[in-house]
């Protein structure tokens, strides 16, 4: 077909421009994808992923240590959940370790928050959203890593016994996360728990 001089002109502008086009996209550069945002542990969470957390929390005895244990209506011990995974109380502190009479034996509190071995006296943290005292301004990562990595903040001092990290490494992420999530539901509690404190020299019993 044969075309007439402003058919013609009109071709090869539209050629042009489509050449332009594709010289333009060859060299752009290549596009950039924002990451995916964290997941949000904010007390509105997935109501499914929290009730997996408390179940976690329930079956892996966190009560046991983290909560402060009293006397119950019935005159046996148990876990005062008024103050639920508040950790060793502040009001009750801690100044020596226990006098052990052999290097395996360990000494517990009767709240059941502080415990007294080899490894000198261990305190149970404060689990609980307060952002002085507590976990209120952790992360999921610092959570994380805190377990994966048997550190306090995932990275600073060892977690001392009778904390079994070790085994709860072994949780999933996505179970650690629904622990995280339940723990964020948590009422604050204010309570400054102690830091461990060194061993003391293990006396030799009697004979």
């Amino acid at each position: 077909m044969k075309l007439n001089r402003k058919e013609a002109l009109i071709l090869a502008i539209a050629t042009l421009i489509a050449l332009i086009g594709v010289v333009a996209a060859a060299n752009a550069p290549a596009p950039t994808y924002a990451p995916q945002p964290a997941p949000s542990f904010s007390r509105n969470n997935d109501k499914s992923q929290v009730e997996r957390g408390k179940y976690l929390v329930t079956i892996g005895g966190c009560h046991d240590c983290h909560t402060p244990w009293t006397m119950q209506p019935d005159g046996k011990p148990g876990p005062d959940m008024s103050r639920a995974l508040s950790g060793h109380p502040m009001q009750i502190p801690i100044k020596e370790p226990a006098q052990l009479t052999a290097a395996w034996g360990y000494a517990g509190a009767p709240t059941n928050t502080a415990f007294s071995g080899p490894w000198g006296v261990s305190f149970a943290a404060n689990l609980t959203p307060d952002k002085m005292t507590g976990t209120g301004i952790w992360t999921f990562d610092i959570f994380k890593n805190t377990i994966r990595n048997g550190r306090h903040w995932g990275v600073a001092r060892p977690l001392l016994p009778p904390m079994p990290w070790f085994n709860y490494r072994e949780m999933t992420d996505e179970d650690l996360a629904a622990v995280f999530a339940y723990l964020r539901t948590l009422k604050p509690i204010h309570n400054e728990v102690q830091t461990p404190l060194p061993p003391a020299p293990v006396q030799t019993a009697a004979k």
